[in-house]
């Protein structure tokens, strides 16, 4: 009938203008959307960046640090290795005098004696307080980081491959070797003929 279809047709219109409305809807979304997500990476980028750079300056920061603590602690080896050659010979004029030279020495040379003996004391503290320490590895293992070996040395007192003598103290530097220790290596002592046949072999004559 005509007025059916009239409904009909008037339903249509509106349904299809609601369809309309709805995509238009979608539309302005999705158009609101873009801009966020845009500004949403470009925010994780800027704080990607933030933290490279906020890691950066940290690592700047520690290599600055340790750079200038060990321009503080090594920048005055040099100065340090010479003033050894001073220490080594106060201590070498004090070992060549022997008890012998001590007690015969009247009052005066004993106060000389120690009056450098007091010096030696001194220029170590010094050394010290400066990151220099001495070392004398009489005993120890060799180990060819820290000691220089001068000779070898058969001797019984000690294991093989250990400092049997010190020839030169060694001097460290925080934890650097300023200067090497002077030694005399261990090895096995030689066998005596005596001890060489003391299994002597079997006679083959019985």
């Amino acid at each position: 009938m005509p007025g059916i279809h009239i409904a009909e047709d008037g339903q249509s219109a509106m349904t299809d203008q609601t369809a309309g409305q709805a995509e238009t809807v979608v539309g302005e979304a999705d158009n609101a959307t873009a801009p966020e997500a845009e500004a949403r990476r470009e925010a994780a980028e800027f704080k990607d960046k933030l933290l490279r750079t906020l890691a950066e300056m940290e690592n700047l920061r520690k290599r600055t640090e340790r750079e200038v603590t060990d321009a503080r602690l090594y920048g005055t080896a040099g100065f340090a290795r010479d003033v050894l050659a001073v220490a080594d010979n106060m201590h070498r004029a004090l070992a060549a005098i022997g008890p012998e030279l001590r007690e015969a020495a009247d009052a005066k040379v004993k106060a000389f004696i120690e009056g450098v003996e007091l010096t030696e004391r001194e220029l170590l503290k010094m050394l010290e307080k400066n990151g220099v320490k001495k070392f004398s590895p009489l005993g120890e293992k060799f180990d060819p980081n820290v000691h220089q070996a001068m000779y070898e040395v058969q001797t019984s007192d000690q294991p093989p491959g250990h400092v049997a003598q010190v020839i030169q103290a060694g001097y460290m530097i925080g934890d650097r070797v300023l200067r090497p220790a002077l030694v005399a290596v261990s090895k096995a002592a030689a066998r005596s003929p005596a001890s060489a046949n003391d299994n002597p072999p079997p006679d083959d004559t019985q």
